[in-house]
């Protein structure tokens, strides 16, 4: 079993024996028939993956991690909100007339702001920082723009990144209002994990911890069933993460770039139906 897995299983274990559950309560996320989509959820949870020692993908299912890159790259490399630019259609159902998710995401993290050294964008200017600036404590991004908000098709979820060096290893921190667990929760993991690999590797720095704050933990209630079936299987080992080590160019990766060796996982058999 994966750490990843190990992590997951206590997690989703702890919100169903322990969480809180909004039954009864009027929440905002409906199914696809109309009906209220509640929660069992908990509060506040903080998972660490130590990224020197292993990627943190789970094999109690598969996670289509290609394409978490490719959603990855699409934010912080392309800083892009437009559907066209993403491989993927998970961003398809919040897109609007002009093709874009608003004032969302990549766009925000394209914006360029005034500092003493110059005008940087957030990618820019953490790239700046860690090269030049390693020691210090102000390396972060948001994209919880208030001023935008009325103009995001959908606020965001994983919403800030901050980094810390130590030394001559790059930690960070992935800070999320909220996490759906069975859908996103191994795919953001997954993807701020290369991140931190390519920030890492671009800066001339080792990979450390990834440490995952979610504020709103939660198992949504037609995804129970699911749940727990998978947290009844015997996961296999992390496969073996690798990547092009000739990169010293933030903007030169792609999704090609990585690599995961043996990856094995178990069959997914659930059909999963979609809160929006």
């Amino acid at each position: 079993m994966s750490r990843a897995d190990e992590i997951y299983r206590a997690t989703c274990l702890d919100i169903l024996n322990n969480g809180f559950s909004d039954e009864g309560l009027d929440v905002r996320p409906r199914w696809a028939d109309g009906t209220p989509a509640h929660t069992i959820k908990k509060f506040g949870v903080v998972n660490r993956y130590n990224l020197a020692e292993e990627f943190p993908i789970m094999t109690l299912r598969r996670t289509y991690w290609k394409s978490a890159v490719d959603e990855l790259l699409w934010i912080w490399q392309k800083k892009s909100n437009r559907i066209a630019d993403l491989g993927s259609h998970v961003w398809d159902e919040w897109a609007g007339e002009d093709g874009t998710i608003g004032k969302a995401y990549g766009y925000q993290l394209g914006l360029k702001h005034q500092y003493k050294e110059g005008e940087f964008d957030q990618v820019d200017r953490v790239l700046y920082d860690l090269k030049h600036n390693p020691a210090s404590r102000r390396i972060l991004t948001s994209i919880y723009n208030f001023e935008d908000l009325h103009e995001m098709n959908l606020y965001p979820c994983a919403y800030s990144m901050t980094f810390n060096v130590s030394g001559n290893t790059l930690n960070a921190i992935l800070n999320q209002r909220s996490q759906d667990m069975l859908t996103a929760n191994n795919w953001n993991v997954c993807q701020y994990a290369v991140l931190v690999h390519m920030m890492a590797q671009v800066s001339g720095l080792q990979v450390g911890e990834l440490v995952h704050v979610i504020a709103d933990c939660h198992i949504y209630d037609r995804h129970i069933p699911a749940v727990k079936a998978m947290l009844e299987r015997d996961g296999f080992d992390a496969p073996k993460f690798s990547m092009d080590t000739s990169i010293t160019d933030f903007y030169a990766f792609t999704k090609d770039s990585f690599k995961m060796e043996n990856y094995q996982f178990h069959p997914f058999d659930f059909e999963i139906p979609m809160a929006i």
